[in-house]
Formats: C-alpha cells, structure tokens, sequence
C-alpha cells in the first residue's frame, strides 16, 4: 500500500469512526482504537511501519506536540483554585497518589525496572474530558459529583501530560549516565523546556494580543509558531520539545487579555483530521503477541488500578470535604482513561525502543488495555451504579435557550420563576451582559463549539429552544443537541416566508422542529411584540374559565408560550402539540400592551 493509499484509508476511516461515536453515543477513542487493531494486527490491511517508514517517528512526534499544546491551553491555575478542594485534592494529591501506587504495583507485578514502572504510572493517571463528558452525559450524576468530575478531566489532562513528560525528559536524561550526569542533563532539559516555553508563550500570546497575524493566518500561524518552537527545543537540548510546548500552551493560557477561543475551536478540527488519523496509525501497530506476553499480571495490574489505587485516591482527597460517602462510591469508580495516556504513550515507546529499552515494546499495549478497559467497564456499569446508589440527576426539566436577547430574557426569566432550570447562550457579548445583569445563567460564545462542551453546565437541562435571529447557525445549535437529547426535545420558531428556498435546503429533521409557539410564529414577530411592550403574564384556568374562555378573552393579543400542569409539566404551545389545557392549568403568555390596558 502506498502513502497516499494509506493517508485516504486512514482519512476515511477516521471520519467513519467519529461518525460512528456520535450516532452510538460513545467516546469516539473506543471505535478508532478498535479500527485501528481490525486493519493492523487482525487483517494486515495496514503496517504503519512498512508504509510510512522512516516518516511515522517525526509523523508522530509532531501529532504529540500539537496534542500537549493544545491540551495546556485548557489549564487555568485560576480555575484550579475555583473549583471546590475536592478537584484541587483529586488534580494534586490524588494525581500523587495514583501515579506512586500504579509505579510500585507495575515494578512488581509487570517486572518494568523503576524508570518505566515510574512512566507507565504517570502516563495513566489522566482521565481527560474527550472521555468524561459522553460518560457525565449518559449517567447524568448529580450536580456537584458532575462538576468534580468533569473539572478534573479538564485539569489534570495538561498537568498529567506535563508529569509524564518530566518522567520520561529524567528516563532520557539518565541513559548510560551516572547520577550526576543525569541529574545536570535532567536539569539542562528542564531549564530549556521551561525557559523556552515561557518566551516562546509570551512572545506568541503579544502576538496575538497586538493582532500582528491578519485574523484568516492566527490559527496557522500559532501551528507553524509551535512547530518551530518545538523543533528549536529539540536541537538546544535533546527531547526537551515537548516539556517547551507544554509550558508554551500554560503560559498562553494564563496570560490575561488574550483571547484563545478561536485556536481552541481550530482544535476541534484538527482532533478530527489529525488524533483520529494517529489513533488508527498507533492501534495497528499493536501486535496481539504484545498482549499475550502480558499475561495473568496485567490483569492484576488492571484490577488494582481501578478497584484499589482510585478509591484510595478519592478516600484521602476527600478528606476535609463535606463528599458522602456513597459520593466517594461513585467517584472511585468512574475515572477512564483517554486521548493523553494513549498518543504519548505511543511515542515514548517509540523513543525508549530506540534508545536500547527493550521493555518499552509492552508500554503500549499496557496503556491500550487500561484505556480500553476503563472505558468500556466503566460505560457500562457506571449508570446502574450511579441509580442504585441514587445520586442520578431527576429527568432534565430545564432549558437551554440559544440566543439572549430581549425576548429570550423575558421567556427565560417566566421559566426560571416557575423553577425550571435555564441556561442562556449567545455570541452577542451586549446581550449576554444585560441577561447577567438580570440575574439569568448564561455561557458566553458558540454552545456548539469544543469549550462549550467543556465549560457549558447543561446540569438539569432537557430541551433546547431556539431563539436567536442567527438563520445560519440556528440549524447547526439545533442538530448538535439532537446528539445530546432525543429530537422531540428541540424546538426552533417558524422562518419567515422569504426565507422559504433557504428553508428548503435545511436537513429535513431540522425543518420538523420550525414549529415552537405556533405555526408562523417567528423571531421577527417575537421581537416586534417584545419591542412593543410585550410582557409574560401567567393566567390559570379554572372550571369556569376554560381555555376557549381564555381564547376569547385574549384572541390575538395573548401568544401563548407553555402551559404548566397540575403536576407542574412544562407543555410548549407549538404548531403540533396534542395536548388540551384544562381546569388546574396555567398558561403562560406574550401579551401586548394593549391586552392588558383592556383588562385594567
């Protein structure tokens, strides 16, 4: 098979997988992986060694910079700190906890020498959200057990990676050296590594601060920037590239002002097209031999990991918080490992084989059946556990409503009266401001970007509503959420009927959902309305005000927006809806000025 050949099996196969995750709800990690294995060392299909030759070492190293880079842009010392003691404990002790633990029992158990005991310990303590969030989302913990988890993913995925990294920066160092020469070499490296990454961040972060780079060359000229930096590193002293750019994505980070929103997004499609491509190039280079010569102690090993070094980390991170013990429970045993642990992994085998260590071929099957094994144990079993321990969210009642302005605001505000979770979100800065100013929740920037999977806390929300006059992202908000609840959740308004022949071209599961609040019910009538004065008023039926009474009385100065049952359900009025109101209900409306004075 040729090169080209290879890149296109691989590209397209790529693109399956991630297809694959989303329509199975899964962590794309697992069918990429499995891929990978299917085409490699089951049919032959593919040898990245005979293939890419001599390319696959820099192919690699290259992926593997971008990959910490990117990854320590997410770390903000400041969010460390905001997060409760439980993830400050769970990102430093426990991350302690976990890798001497892991270290000691593969020394004695696998029969690694001290050095690669040590690495293997550091490579697998990061669970990392590409991870965490499917498993969140499909076990919808309770709120505070969900942030633990999900913020810890977040952080300890930079602060890991700089840890396996060091590890592995001493393990190179130390090669046929005495102490001594270990220990100054060792320092070299940590002195280049950090001296350089913290200019290269500076001098790229002004850049970008001072808009030196036209908005069209930011992103690739941040890539070409980091490339360059790391490849500099690396010929100022041997290895030290990848603790450069680790320090490089930290400093940025943290450097005040400056926006990294957009080289976060770039990220999204570069994980695509780039780490699906490497995980499918790294699993066909396993051999199964690797994982016979295993044997009986990795599964040891396996066991301890998960049933006996995370619950001793969770146990002795919790002390001094106020964490239950059935929440401890549940903490210890949802903690699956991810994107890091396998991709630098791979290259630091890669390396160690070259540098005479024998034993390094096992590192990287090792790793696999730890990711694998996480992964699929823990999705399996973490949502029973979770329900038979009663610390499941109660069926989602809240909203995330796309768009905050001041028609969204009045809606959010008669959703957040009536106790219904919400969320508003926009890329509109002025809105997003005066929602804050009006006391609403709100997450700033693209709902469906890599960030707002992150940072967004969609914790009791079920249903989305589409209230922006955004017509081309409109359609794009509306079909990521159908990925994160079921498609009767998500509502969007009507368009108008210039908009027909735009409207035609929408995917057709899209289209289906243009019916909130009625047919030919739009975002410019909603907004003339709000313009005019409009206001949310509750009126409740009785046995003697029917909902035709209501009509009547109102006609079409009162759009109706949902109606709260005895029970409290939220019923959206929409151009479809099968229920009826009736005696005991409440119907919540957009009523114009001129409906009220008459009343008066």
């Amino acid at each position: 098979m040729s090169n080209m050949s290879a890149l296109a099996l691989i590209g397209v196969l790529s693109i399956l997988c991630q297809w694959g995750a989303w329509r199975m709800k899964v962590p794309a990690i697992l069918p990429l992986l499995i891929v990978g294995i299917v085409i490699g060392p089951v049919f032959g299909v593919l040898n990245p060694d005979a293939v890419f030759g001599d390319i696959l070492f820099p192919l690699v190293s290259l992926s593997v910079a971008i990959i910490l880079f990117e990854g320590s842009l997410t770390l903000k010392f400041d969010e460390i700190r905001g997060h409760g003691r439980m993830v400050t404990n769970l990102v430093s002790i426990g991350m302690v906890i976990t890798w001497v633990s892991i270290a000691i029992a593969a020394y004695y158990l696998i029969g690694f020498s001290w050095e690669l005991s040590a690495l293997f310990g550091a490579l697998v303590v990061v669970t990392g959200p590409t991870v965490i969030m499917p498993m969140i989302r499909s076990v919808r913990p309770l709120a505070r057990l969900g942030n633990i988890l999900r913020w810890e993913g977040i952080i300890i995925d930079p602060i890991g990676a700089l840890l396996a990294v060091l590890v592995y920066e001493f393990i190179i160092s130390s090669q046929g050296a005495g102490w001594t020469q270990a220990l100054q070499a060792f320092a070299t490296t940590i002195g280049v590594g950090f001296a350089l990454g913290f200019a290269g961040g500076k001098l790229l972060g002004w850049a970008l601060l001072k808009s030196i780079f036209p908005h069209y060359l930011k992103n690739v000229a941040t890539l070409a920037v980091v490339l360059g930096v790391f490849a500099v590193s690396n010929a100022l002293q041997h290895e030290s590239g990848l603790l450069t750019v680790t320090v490089m994505g930290m400093v940025m980070a943290n450097m005040r002002g400056l926006d990294l929103d957009d080289i976060l997004e770039f990220k999204e499609t570069l994980s695509v097209l780039l780490i699906s491509g490497l995980f499918i190039i790294l699993a066909a280079r396993l051999q199964p031999d690797a994982f016979n010569s295993l044997g009986f102690p990795a599964v040891v090993l396996l066991a301890i990991i998960i049933f006996v070094v995370r619950p001793l980390s969770v146990w002795v991170s919790s002390i001094g918080t106020q964490t239950a013990f059935k929440e401890k429970i549940l903490l210890s045993w949802i903690a699956p490992r991810g994107i890091v642990a396998a991709a630098v992994s791979a290259l630091f085998a890669l390396k160690l084989q070259q540098a005479g260590w024998e034993e390094a071929e096992l590192l990287v099957p090792l790793v696999f059946l730890v990711i694998l094994s996480t992964v699929v144990l823990q999705s399996l079993t973490a949502k029973p556990l979770a329900h038979a321990l009663k610390l499941r969210e109660p069926p989602a009642r809240g909203f995330l409503i796309f768009g905050a302005n001041p028609t969204a605001r009045l809606i959010a505000k008669s959703l957040k009266e009536n106790k219904f979770p919400v969320l508003l979100a926009d890329t509109n800065w002025e809105h997003i401001k005066q929602a804050r100013m009006e006391n609403l929740p709100v997450y700033f920037g693209n709902p469906t970007s890599e960030h707002a999977e992150n940072n967004m806390d969609l914790t009791g929300i079920g249903h989305v509503l589409i209230l922006s006059p955004y017509r081309q992202l409109n359609p794009v908000v509306a079909m990521h959420f159908m990925d994160w609840f079921s498609e009767d959740k998500i509502y969007a308004l009507h368009s108008t009927d210039h908009d027909a022949p735009a409207r035609n071209q929408l995917p057709e599961v899209y289209r289906k959902r243009l019916k909130l609040f009625g047919k030919g019910v739009t975002f410019s009538k909603l907004a003339s309305l709000t313009f005019q004065g409009a206001q949310v008023k509750t009126t409740a039926l009785t046995e003697s005000f029917h909902y035709d009474d209501y009509q009547d009385r109102y006609g079409n100065r009162a759009l109706p927006l949902y109606a709260l049952d005895e029970r409290d359900f939220c019923h959206l009025f929409s151009s479809d809806q099968t229920f009826e109101p009736k005696a005991g209900w409440q119907i919540v409306a957009l009523v114009s000025p001129e409906a009220e004075q008459s009343e008066e």
